[in-house]
């Protein structure tokens, strides 16, 4: 298969990156920082040397840089198998008191980077050939952010809500082009987000649960689409 993955440099994306490629399928990779995504791709590589591997550094939260990957994507000439829109930030905030331009920035990273992407790709994807029955599957990395609003999300629930909601969408229109969608729903997960946060005690998940939970919904039968993933520390969310 060839997997591309937006935000891949770090965190989820990245643990998703190394789950297809630990399993042979080949790579198509996007950060804003060049720097992390070339030593990403040179500890695939080193681990995983039978793998392919291709990256290219762009700031998703402007259109332009949007549009370049997505054309980088299409001059490869290859059948996009899965999609996975998982480019993000967070900034914390409440609605009364965060920065202005702070939901202008998190609806440009978190939104209009999955929405302008995936139409650049979609044309390809409804006309290219369905290999085992299915012409792609795209994952949208929604979070519990965009099914519950909680103090201090803010813009970036707001922003996830969206995002759901293009999810939700995309769903219903791709299902005749036999696309598969899903929305994909982490609860805590151990990331740069979280700073230094102590995760001794074990309280909230690792990257590499989120990345085998997409690596598992991908490998379904084509009758099978898992719509909504929702994964929750064992004790709920902090």
């Amino acid at each position: 298969m060839n997997v591309v993955i937006t935000g891949a440099s770090r965190g989820i994306g990245k643990a998703i990156a190394e789950v297809y490629a630990a399993n042979g399928h080949s790579l198509y990779l996007c950060s804003k920082n060049e720097v992390a995504l070339y030593k990403t791709m040179e500890e695939l590589l080193t681990k995983y040397p039978g793998v392919k591997i291709k990256g290219k550094a762009r700031d998703l939260s402007k259109q332009d840089e949007v549009e370049n990957f997505g054309q980088w994507i299409l001059d490869n000439s290859m059948h996009i198998d899965v999609l996975v829109n998982n480019a993000g930030n967070f900034l914390p905030g409440s609605v009364y008191n965060e920065d202005r331009g702070v939901l202008e920035e998190m609806i440009a990273v978190n939104l209009y980077s999955a929405y302008h992407l995936t139409r650049k790709l979609l044309p390809q994807m409804m006309k290219q050939s369905p290999l085992s029955g299915t012409r792609g599957h795209i994952f949208n990395m929604c979070s519990i952010a965009s099914l519950n609003a909680y103090a201090n999300g803010g813009a970036y629930s707001i922003s996830k809500f969206a995002l759901h909601g293009f999810s939700k969408n995309l769903r219903e229109e791709m299902k005749q082009h036999l696309i598969k969608v899903t929305s994909v729903f982490p609860g805590a997960v151990l990331t740069d987000s979280w700073g230094d946060y102590d995760n001794s005690d074990k309280r909230i998940m690792e990257a590499e649960d989120i990345a085998q939970m997409v690596f598992s919904c991908s490998q379904l039968s084509p009758q099978a689409c898992v719509e909504d993933l929702v994964i929750r520390p064992q004790l709920g969310d902090l």
